[in-house]
């Protein structure tokens, strides 16, 4: 039986793993025993700088460094049982720890690439008073894409001002500013009507067809008017969440208030906007002080 079936065999039979993890584990394992082979090694003769090796290999193949850890951790288990089956003394993986590479800042856009880029979707045609709506609604309340086209009708309430976003985990109530409770007004009351193909549609955001937005459909809307704006960041929809959040942080916000909005489980996640606000500020500070 060759080292791979073997280990396939321990896992499932003597470890009782449930069959994704053994898929993950043998998919991990194959593709390492895959570059050993262009390497001209068997498992039993990697060291620990061949395995080190290989994962410098994926993460230039830019792979990220969740995906390699995981890697890593199926490769620890496989020289475990090669180690129970006398076929390695040592685990050249045992010992071996990524560095994580410093969390990469979110991208923002400053107030007036924010302006600018929402004053692009015309609101006298059906295409643009709908775009218009969606694009002031996502930076109004900072909510996920997903979220954003899988909202209903009935979770907007215009008269009161907020927005309800419904999740598995929990309920999140998201004011509206008032432009963007204009803006949707508008869509409701003279668009929508016209673009949904069945009366009894729940879909809040839909298409031209009358079905409801996909996530393609409005990452296209997006690039769409980051064109027309002539903007070079690249934006997306998470540009508009991160931009929502640093500048309500910018602006005098809470923390707490913030993660809230945006439905982080950990205030962690929330915390980055603060080193986006330092960043800024030292970028201006670099700019501007006479001495620097």
């Amino acid at each position: 039986m060759d080292l791979l079936a073997g280990y396939q065999q321990y896992l499932v039979e003597e470890k009782g793993s449930s069959a994704n993890t053994v898929s993950s584990y043998m998919r991990d394992v194959s593709q390492y025993h895959n570059w050993l082979v262009t390497e001209d090694l068997l498992p039993e003769q990697a060291q620990q700088e061949d395995v080190d090796r290989y994962t410098k290999h994926l993460l230039g193949l830019g792979k990220n460094l969740s995906t390699v850890t995981r890697s890593l951790a199926s490769l620890k288990s496989f020289y475990s049982y090669l180690q129970g089956e006398e076929v390695v003394s040592v685990n050249p993986a045992k010992g071996l720890v990524l560095e994580k590479s410093e969390r990469k800042l979110p991208q923002i856009l400053t107030n007036k690439e924010v302006e600018l880029f929402l004053e692009q979707p015309d609101p006298r045609d059906a295409k643009g008073c709908r775009d218009k709506a969606m694009l002031e609604l996502l930076y109004a309340t900072g909510i996920r894409v997903s979220e954003l086209i899988g909202l209903n009708l009935e979770n907007l309430n215009l008269s009161a001002g907020f927005l309800r976003c419904a999740t598995k985990k929990k309920d999140r109530i998201i004011p509206l500013y008032p432009t963007a409770i204009r803006a949707l007004s508008d869509y409701i009351d003279h668009v929508r009507p016209r673009l949904i193909e069945q009366p009894d549609e729940k879909a809040l955001f839909v298409n031209m067809n009358g079905s409801r937005m996909s996530r393609q459909g409005f990452w296209k809307i997006i690039k769409h008017y980051q064109d027309l704006a002539g903007i070079k960041k690249e934006i997306t929809p998470h540009t508009l969440r991160h931009s929502f959040a640093a500048h309500l942080l910018e602006n005098g916000a809470d923390l707490h208030s913030i993660q809230e909005m945006l439905g982080h489980a950990d205030i962690s996640s929330t915390q980055v906007y603060t080193q986006v606000i330092n960043q800024k500020l030292k970028d201006v500070y670099n700019k501007a002080h006479p001495r620097t």
